[in-house]
């Protein structure tokens, strides 16, 4: 009895790990002077290098259909000093 119900809690557990959708990130997008961007809600920038120069930063962000976009832009990095 005991074996029955351990393959039948195994095999439960396995189907529900099977049936879990996987997470897909989009695609990261160079930004373009003059490109048109509907950012309803920005979710996430990463930091700035810490370096006196040009820099890639991302910025995650979703639409205003809802769905989630990476846009990678260049700033100056926090390193320089005036």
């Amino acid at each position: 009895m005991k074996k029955i119900l351990l393959l039948a809690l195994s095999l439960t557990a396995s189907l529900s790990a099977f049936a879990q959708q996987a997470v897909v990130a989009p695609e990261t997008v160079p930004y373009a002077y003059g490109m048109h961007l509907d950012i309803a809600k920005v979710i996430r920038i990463t930091p700035t290098a810490d370096v006196c120069g040009p820099t890639p930063v991302q910025m995650t962000y979703r639409d205003s259909q809802g769905e989630t976009h990476i846009l990678e832009y260049t700033v100056i990095g926090s390193g320089c000093i005036n």
